[in-house]
């Protein structure tokens, strides 16, 4: 496993504070009935449709709300919600991927473009930045798993790409195609997951000052706080001693 990436998605850093936000089970609902929607309503034969039930189960959503998603999708009654991907640059030079699910284009689009513009950054075209990333396997883990060297072990013997430990958790990074092959290998090992899902991982990073990154994590939040922004993907990377000065 080459290196280590000290790249965050800024769902982590403020996971407490999403616990408590009432749109973060809208946000989770809807990633259910969509996967549900594409493929089974087993998550036994769904791989989408078991990660998105395991985050939802890793922020305490009751299981009800969770079948009640799923079978809005099984009787074909639920909204049609459209994947949508939005490429730009925050402050600092930051590139950023923003991927929505959608029932109205245009709604998204224009709180999209209006958080990005009112926080100091662009929206560019498809393929602005995406080229500065790759699109991979992302396992989350919370740090009682077990510590960086079991998980190390594990994800190695797994068939993962490489791992990242801290103390907010552990990520495992894999091939596109292997995500759910690993992620099923690790549950055995280690427990079911936070989180199973393809993610934007960048192939270099930015440093990014005191100023630059509250106005970014400012940006972040919003962009979060919409309903239809399911995740911001960045090439961002801020020290702590600056994420403690800015709170």
């Amino acid at each position: 496993m080459a290196g280590h990436s000290k790249f965050k998605n800024i769902m982590h850093r403020k996971g407490a504070q999403d616990k408590k936000r009432s749109g973060m089970f809208s946000k989770l609902s809807r990633e259910i009935t969509v996967a549900a929607k594409m493929g089974l309503a087993d998550p036994d034969m769904n791989p989408r449709l078991r990660a998105a039930i395991n985050a939802a189960k890793a922020q305490s959503m009751p299981k009800d709300n969770i079948q009640r998603s799923i079978d809005k999708a099984a009787r074909g009654d639920a909204e049609t919600y459209e994947e949508v991907r939005y490429e730009g640059f925050g402050p600092g030079g930051v590139s950023l991927i923003i991927e929505a699910l959608t029932d109205n284009r245009n709604r998204t689009a224009t709180n999209v473009r209006t958080a990005v513009s009112k926080n100091g950054g662009n929206l560019g075209a498809s393929g602005s930045v995406s080229h500065g990333f790759e699109r991979m396997g992302l396992i989350t883990y919370p740090p009682a798993a077990g510590d960086a060297d079991q998980v190390f072990e594990a994800a190695l013997e797994a068939g993962a790409a490489d791992v990242t430990s801290g103390e907010d958790g552990h990520e495992v990074w894999t091939a596109q195609g292997d995500l759910h092959e690993v992620a099923k290998a690790l549950t055995p090992v280690l427990g079911e997951p936070d989180g199973a899902k393809l993610a934007w991982k960048p192939g270099t990073t930015v440093e990014v000052g005191e100023g630059d990154a509250a106005t970014l994590f400012k940006l972040i939040d919003t962009l979060d706080d919409d309903d239809d922004v399911q995740a911001v993907w960045g090439n961002y990377e801020v020290s702590d001693e600056v994420i403690n000065r800015i709170g």
